[in-house]
């Protein structure tokens, strides 16, 4: 009876120590910090140490890894990745859209990012400012409010010397297939999504022609960083009839949504600094000779939380008002 005792522990000794081939990781883009329990005592038995590690997404969190349990709230991606906030709220560069997911989380996480920017012009001042939540890396939800103080030019259009123009633009993003950094290189990260904007100023709005004071923009995004280039590429879709983003309402009588283009190609200088241009193409609905937009921008991580981006921006004609350039400043915190 014994020695069949012996035996069936002998033979379950065995198959512990048989080796197991684990399940092939897969490419995560962010950073990975396990913080492991403290080790037993040499003369402890254990048998953990002969199982397979777990490389399941849910314990493979970035800075929220706790022992196979995901801290939801502590992101790991490479610092840059989640993208700045656009003057429309949403995560990506300065004035274009990019697929990426605002905050720092990680699959299984959750994140959120908040922005201010500012832009002085020669005849107008911008201010805009929102909050961006993501889930899981996978959807984006976006709440952005912008203030165009109309300066001396409100005077001169029959509304008012200093008249503020509002907007608020309510935007969604879902990433749909790729990843901004791993996976294969011809496969960017691509995301579908829709800003759905709201002036609280309508009747001005159909005062200067436009057909609708809210619009919806679609847009389609594909955004990759090539790391062994240092470079960013982005290209972005957009089907919108807004005015000036909207700031001038939607549409017109004679015309309405069109398919436009955004742009964006940059240099990582290091894994905390980024330079670049990026271009964007608006609709001139109202035939005020609205114009495409361009800038040239540098970002810088101060820290793995806090982000600034300055810019230099050419937005050529505003309201008949040509040759409005000048400075982009934009502060951004995300989790």
């Amino acid at each position: 009876m014994f020695a069949s005792c012996l035996l069936a522990v002998c033979q379950s000794v065995a198959a512990l120590a048989s080796p197991v081939d684990p399940a092939p990781a897969p490419q995560i883009a962010y950073a990975r910090v396990i913080d492991a329990a403290p080790l037993p005592p040499a003369s402890a038995p254990t048998h953990r140490a002969h199982q397979p590690v777990s490389t399941d997404a849910s314990s493979l969190a970035g800075d929220g890894v706790r022992l196979g349990k995901v801290d939801l709230f502590d992101g790991g991606k490479l610092l840059l990745t989640n993208g700045v906030a656009t003057v429309e709220g949403s995560s990506g560069g300065g004035i274009a859209r990019w697929a990426t997911i605002a905050g720092r989380q990680v699959p299984g996480g959750i994140g959120a990012s908040a922005h201010a920017t500012a832009i002085e012009l020669p005849d107008f001042g911008w201010r805009s400012y929102g909050v961006a939540v993501g889930f899981g890396d996978r959807l984006e939800l976006s709440l952005a409010r912008i203030d165009f103080d109309t300066r001396d030019a409100g005077a001169l259009l029959g509304i008012g010397e200093g008249y503020t123009i509002n907007l608020d633009t309510f935007g969604a993003k879902l990433r749909v297939a790729g990843d901004v950094v791993y996976g294969e290189p011809w496969l960017p990260q691509i995301a579908i999504g829709i800003e759905h904007k709201r002036s609280r100023d309508g009747a001005l709005m159909r005062a200067l022609g436009a057909a609708d004071a809210e619009g919806t923009d679609v847009t389609i995004s594909a955004t990759k960083l090539l790391l062994s280039r240092s470079l960013l590429v982005n290209t972005t879709l957009r089907y919108t009839a807004a005015n000036e983003l909207g700031l001038l309402g939607f549409g017109s009588a004679n015309d309405g949504y069109k398919l436009q283009f955004e742009g964006s190609l940059g240099y990582q200088l290091s894994r905390r600094a980024l330079i670049g241009a990026e271009y964007r193409s608006k609709p001139d609905n109202l035939g005020l000779g609205e114009d495409d937009w361009l800038d040239i921008f540098a970002a810088y991580a101060l820290t793995d939380r806090l982000t600034l981006t300055a810019a230099y921006v050419e937005l050529g004609s505003i309201a008949t008002f040509s040759d409005q350039r000048g400075g982009f400043v934009s502060a951004q915190v995300a989790f």
